[in-house]
């Protein structure tokens, strides 16, 4: 019996990075996936690369609004019955700048999307679990600043991830006498447009930070596999599937004189 039983996953900003990749690999061990994406496009033509023809479907959905994540919930309970994962995964960054030379538009936006996005699906997931008598979970997705790391020109999106955890670690809580268990996900450095999108207009910048990534960082194909059998296998509500343990990252560290690698690059593993 597979690993996904026909188990049905939503994914929030499921159409590219590490939201689809997630859904490839949920597909993959027999999931039925549900994605959302900001535009009609950007669904087809993630659907259409996922190629998974009735076990995945998807709607535009705008996470910083409840009502369209309740669309969102609404649609996956009309194809498929019910739900037993929500992850929300949705999330945008803002450029390596100081707070200061950040505009108040981007930084609503990073919160809004970040913090809020993840805080509209949990309630919408919550209160859609709890009516099952199956009850379900409900995963957040952490990232940089989650466990308290502090980094210049990261604030606004290291603020958002910090709020994700505490919002996590109180629907930990207060989900306790419930149907439904709570989770960690934490992916560490992956090459995504998100990353990318951090050092827009300072490729010097970037080009000083790869040092770091090619040490530390993955790709989407290496990270997503082990986060999925993580999803899948937790039994405990409180659970987080961490890809960059500390341990891992001091290996890391310590081969990086023997092992030179290149996680930007075309067909990197």
């Amino acid at each position: 019996m597979s690993a996904g039983q026909g188990r049905v996953v939503v994914i929030t900003g499921g159409t590219r990075g590490i939201g689809l990749g997630l859904a490839r690999e949920l597909l993959a061990r027999d999931c039925r996936v549900v994605i959302c994406g900001r535009s009609e496009a950007a669904v087809t033509k993630a659907l259409g690369e996922l190629d998974a023809g009735i076990k995945a479907t998807g709607i535009p959905a705008d996470v910083t609004s409840r009502e369209s994540v309740q669309a969102l919930w609404d649609h996956a309970v009309a194809t498929y019955g019910h739900v037993d994962i929500w992850i929300n995964n949705a999330g945008i960054s803002a450029p390596r700048r100081p707070l200061t030379e950040v505009s108040q538009d981007t930084v609503a936006s990073v919160v809004a999307t970040n913090l809020f996005g993840a805080t509209n699906g949990s309630v919408v997931a919550m209160a859609g679990l709890q009516q099952q008598a199956a009850g379900g979970w409900i995963w957040n997705m952490e990232g940089f600043g989650s466990t308290g790391q502090v980094q210049p020109g990261m604030a606004a999106y290291g603020a958002s991830k910090r709020a994700v955890t505490y919002l996590t670690e109180t629907l930990v809580k207060e989900a306790k006498d419930t149907n439904v268990k709570v989770g960690f996900l934490s992916p560490g450095i992956v090459a995504t447009d998100l990353l990318m999108d951090d050092y827009d207009g300072q490729p010097e910048a970037m080009e000083k930070a790869k040092k770091i990534f090619n040490i530390l960082g993955d790709r989407v194909e290496t990270v997503t596999p082990y986060l999925a059998d993580g999803v899948l296998a937790a039994t405990k509500s409180g659970s987080r599937v961490a890809w960059l343990t500390k341990a891992k990252a001091m290996g890391r560290f310590a081969t990086a004189g023997f092992k030179k690698r290149d996680i930007f690059a075309e067909g990197a593993a």
